[in-house]
C-alpha cells in the first residue's frame, strides 16, 4: 500500500500496479510491417472518403465554398502530419495520440485524447460500415432484384471485417494494400469514363441555389465555409492513424513519418480529382444530398446494369477503410486497454498477435451507436451524416490536443531522442492546430442539425472521465507508453528495452 501511495503522490494523481506474471505476453504484438504496408494502412483507412461523405459538404457551402474548404483541410493535414511524424518517431509504440498527449499533458491529457480517438475511430467504422452497407444493398437491388434491411448488412460486414483483423497483422497490411491499389484504380476508371463518355459538365459545379447575399461561387457567402470543414476532413480522416501501427511496424521512427506523407500526397491527389469531376457530372445540388455519390456518377453516364456492376467495384473503396479503420480502433482501445485506463481485458491478443477482444467490443459498439441513431429519426443519408460528424467531432478534439502535444513535447521533453524532426516545426503545428480550432467553432456554431452528435460526444465524455476517476486512474501499468513519458522521454522501444523498464524507479520511489 506504502508502494502505490508514494506512486500516486508522485505521477500526479493516479496509482500504478505492477503486472501480473505474463501480463505483457498475452498483449504481445507482432512486426509485419515495412513501408508499403504502412502506406497501404493509410490509403485504406481513408480511401472511402473519396467514395461517400464528403459531399454532404456541397450542400452546406456549395462548390466554391467547399473548395474553400478542401485547401484549408489540406494545409492543416500537412502540418498534423509533421507534427505527429515526429512524435511518433520518438515514441515508437502503439499509443498514438493517447501517447502524445499522456507524455506532455499527464494521465488526464492522455486519457482525454484516446477517449477522442477511440469515438473518432469506432464512429467512422460505424460511418463507413453504414454507406457500404448502402452501396451494397443499391448493388444487389440493381443486379439480383433483392435487398437486405440495413442492421443486416451492418452485422454482415462487422462480422467479416472482425475476422480479416483478427487474422494477424501480415493479413492486414498485404490486404490494406492490395485494395488500396484497386480503390485507386477505381477512381482513376471512373473519371476516364466520365469524360470518354461527355458528362464532364464543369458548368453543373455551380448550379446550388444562390442565398440572399451570396453569389454563384459562395452561394450561401462565407460563413458556411466554416460549415463545410468537417465534410472536407472526410477527404482524409484516419490518415493519423498511423502511429497506432508503430509496434507492428519493421523500421517505425523511418518508416511512419515517410510512408504518411506519401500517402497523404496520394490521398490529396486522388481527392481533389474525384471533387471535381464527380460533382461535374451529377451536379453540386443533387451531390449534396447523396448517400452513394461514386454510384450516382456511374449511373449519370453508364446502363443501370454497367453502372452496378462498377459500383460492385466501388464498394471495395469502403471495404478497404472498413479494414483500415478498424484496425485503428482496435489498436487505439488496446494500448488504452494495456495501460489500464480501459478495462484490461480488451488489450488480450491471443494467439495471432492481434487485439480481437477490442475489435469485437468496438464493433457492437459502432452497431448500436447506427442502430440508436436510424431508431430516433437520423433516417436516410441524414443518419450516415449524423454518425459522420460524431467522427470528424472527436477527431477535431484529438487533433488539437496531439498539435498542444507537439509544441510542449518541444519544450519538456528537450533531450528525447527525435529520429525525425518535423520540417515545419513548432509554426506548422500552430496552424495546423489553429485550423483544427476553427473546424471546432464550426461544429458548436454553425452545424445546428448536427447537435446530436456534440450531445452523443459529451455524454461520452462524463461517462467516461467519471469512471476513470473512479477506477481507471487507480490501477494504471507501466506500458511502454507511460514509461516513456515518466521517464521524460527517455525510454523509447519497448521491445528493445523490455516492458519492466521502469518498474525499479517507480516502485521503489519513498512514500
Amino acid at each position: 500500500m506504502a508502494e502505490n501511495k508514494a506512486a500516486e503522490n508522485k505521477y500526479g494523481g493516479v496509482t500504478y500496479t505492477k503486472a501480473a506474471a505474463g501480463y505483457f505476453e498475452k498483449r504481445s504484438l507482432k512486426r509485419s510491417a515495412g513501408f508499403w504496408g504502412i502506406w497501404g494502412l493509410g490509403i485504406a483507412a481513408v480511401i472511402s472518403g473519396d467514395f461517400s461523405g464528403w459531399n454532404f459538404g456541397l450542400a452546406t457551402a456549395g462548390f466554391g465554398g467547399m473548395s474553400i474548404a478542401v485547401v484549408l483541410v489540406i494545409i492543416m493535414y500537412f502540418g498534423m502530419l509533421f507534427s505527429i511524424g515526429e512524435m511518433s518517431a520518438a515514441m515508437p509504440h502503439t499509443g498514438g495520440a493517447y501517447s502524445f498527449s499522456r507524455a506532455a499533458m499527464g494521465p488526464w491529457g492522455g486519457f482525454v485524447n484516446g477517449l477522442a480517438e477511440s469515438i473518432e475511430y469506432v464512429a467512422t467504422t460505424a460511418v463507413v460500415v453504414y454507406f457500404s452497407a448502402s452501396y451494397a444493398d443499391n448493388i444487389t437491388s440493381d443486379l439480383l432484384g433483392w435487398h437486405l434491411p440495413g442492421w443486416v448488412w451492418w452485422i454482415v460486414l462487422y462480422a467479416i471485417f472482425i475476422l480479416l483483423n483478427s487474422a494477424g497483422a501480415n493479413v492486414s497490411f498485404k490486404f490494406a494494400i492490395i485494395v488500396s491499389i484497386i480503390s485507386i484504380a477505381i477512381l482513376a476508371v471512373f473519371v476516364i469514363l466520365a469524360f470518354a463518355n461527355g458528362a464532364v459538365h464543369f458548368g453543373s459545379l455551380f448550379d446550388t441555389k444562390v442565398q440572399p447575399g451570396g453569389s454563384t461561387f459562395l452561394p450561401g457567402g462565407i460563413v458556411p465555409i466554416i460549415a463545410a470543414l468537417p465534410f472536407a476532413m472526410w477527404f482524409f480522416l484516419g490518415i493519423e492513424e498511423l502511429p497506432l501501427a508503430a509496434e507492428e511496424a519493421h523500421d517505425p521512427a523511418k518508416d511512419i513519418p515517410r510512408a504518411g506523407i506519401w500517402a497523404y500526397v496520394t490521398l490529396i491527389v486522388c481527392g481533389v480529382v474525384i471533387f471535381v469531376v464527380n460533382t461535374a457530372v451529377t451536379g453540386s445540388t443533387k451531390m449534396g444530398t447523396s448517400a452513394e455519390p461514386l454510384l450516382d456518377g456511374f449511373r449519370a453516364f453508364l446502363p443501370k446494369s454497367a453502372a452496378a456492376v462498377l459500383a460492385l467495384f466501388a464498394l471495395i473503396g469502403l471495404l478497404a477503410s472498413l479494414q483500415g479503420i478498424m484496425f485503428a480502433y482496435g489498436r487505439n482501445m488496446y494500448s488504452l486497454s494495456r495501460a489500464g485506463y480501459y478495462p484490461k481485458f480488451l488489450s488480450l491478443t491471443g494467439k495471432r498477435q492481434t487485439p480481437w477482444v477490442a475489435l469485437l467490443v468496438g464493433a457492437v459498439i459502432g452497431f448500436v451507436a447506427l442502430a440508436v441513431v436510424d431508431a430516433t429519426g437520423g433516417a436516410g443519408s441524414a443518419a450516415g451524416a449524423i454518425v459522420l460528424n460524431i467522427a470528424v467531432w472527436g477527431a477535431v478534439v484529438s487533433y488539437i490536443l496531439q498539435m498542444v502535444a507537439f509544441v510542449i513535447l518541444r519544450k519538456k521533453f528537450p533531450n528525447a531522442k527525435r529520429p525525425y524532426l518535423s520540417p515545419v516545426g513548432i509554426p506548422g503545428a500552430v496552424v495546423a492546430g489553429v485550423i483544427s480550432l476553427l473546424i471546432f467553432i464550426g461544429f458548436l456554431f454553425f452545424n445546428p442539425a448536427f447537435l446530436p452528435a456534440i450531445v452523443a460526444i459529451i455524454i461520452v465524455y462524463v461517462i467516461g472521465l467519471a469512471l476513470f476517476a473512479l477506477f481507471g486512474r487507480k490501477g494504471l501499468v507501466l506500458s511502454p507508453e507511460e514509461e516513456y513519458a515518466l521517464s521524460g522521454g527517455l525510454h523509447g522501444d519497448p521491445q528493445t528495452e523490455g516492458y519492466e523498464a521502469m518498474e525499479k524507479e517507480v516502485f521503489d520511489a519513498k512514500p
